[in-house]
């Protein structure tokens, strides 16, 4: 069974944070055997052109190094590469609305750049609202990351994502013929908490097994974030599944919340998957 995306577009400026992302992005299309679509966004806007152009004319021609150095990963990888260069005042603006235009199915980017903090252990501001808000599912991938090889875990909850965030974990795992871990968290070692976490995962892993995947499924305590973070890593697991909620969804795994702080967590790629 092929991985469940066929339109993937790499979000990227070429820097030295978005080699893991290039690598997956890569790797994904040429086994998927599409083209790679990709946008490179710069901060752009009338007032900066006209005050500096010798700084624009500086920024053009690195752009088309890095441009030029892209295309030719791509091709040396056997990878059609489609690039699009959009320019705007906010980066993440013209990520999604670049998704939105070529109808991708899955957004592949960074987790951080020069620009972020790390404290808290969050992910980058343009790539946390880019993962927020785009019209897909978003594949944030750290720099020294690569495709999954060994294990996939995916976090769910109580909500009404559950079943598809396992739904959605078990079809790249029968895609990649490995072993998924469904695992939710009991906030406190307690029966009753243990039990609603024990129906919650019982239900996700049938939904996982449902399309094929050879699941398991695991019961946690403690913060949801740190547990399925510290679960995974003891695992080998390399590619979390968590979903992504709307505000309303204070306190569960959506982007923004614990789902923020897995991807910051983890060492390898987190796929947060759209409702």
């Amino acid at each position: 069974m092929p991985y469940p995306w066929s339109r993937l577009l790499l979000a990227t400026e070429h820097t030295e944070f978005d080699v893991g992302a290039e690598r997956v992005a890569l790797d994904l299309a040429r086994r998927r055997g599409v083209a790679l679509a990709a946008v490179m966004p710069i901060v752009s806007n009338v007032e900066y052109e006209s005050v500096a152009p010798e700084l624009v004319a500086r920024v053009e021609e690195n752009l088309h190094a890095r441009l030029v150095a892209l295309r030719n990963e791509a091709a040396q990888g056997g990878v059609a590469l489609d690039v699009n260069v959009r320019r705007g005042e906010e980066p993440w603006r013209e990520i999604v609305a670049e998704a939105k235009t070529r109808g991708a199915d899955l957004v592949i980017c960074r987790r951080r750049g020069k620009g972020s903090f790390f404290r808290n252990l969050m992910v980058g501001e343009m790539v946390g609202k880019v993962a927020t808000t785009a019209p897909c599912s978003v594949l944030m991938v750290p720099r020294a990351a690569g495709v999954w090889a060994r294990r996939i875990v995916a976090g769910i909850d109580h909500s009404r994502m559950g079943p598809e965030v396992a739904r959605a974990a078990a079809r790249v795992a029968v895609a990649a013929s490995l072993p998924l871990t469904v695992v939710s968290v009991a906030l406190h070692d307690l029966a009753s908490e243990r039990a609603a976490a024990e129906a919650v995962v019982a239900a996700a892993v049938a939904a996982a097994r449902a399309e094929g995947a050879q699941a398991e499924g695991r019961v946690a305590t403690g913060r949801a974030a740190d547990a399925i973070a510290t679960l995974a890593k003891e695992a080998g697991a390399d590619l979390l599944v968590v979903g992504r909620g709307g505000p309303e969804a204070h306190g569960r795994l959506h982007l923004g919340g614990n789902a923020y702080r897995i991807v910051g967590l983890a060492s390898c790629a987190v796929l947060v998957v759209k409702p």
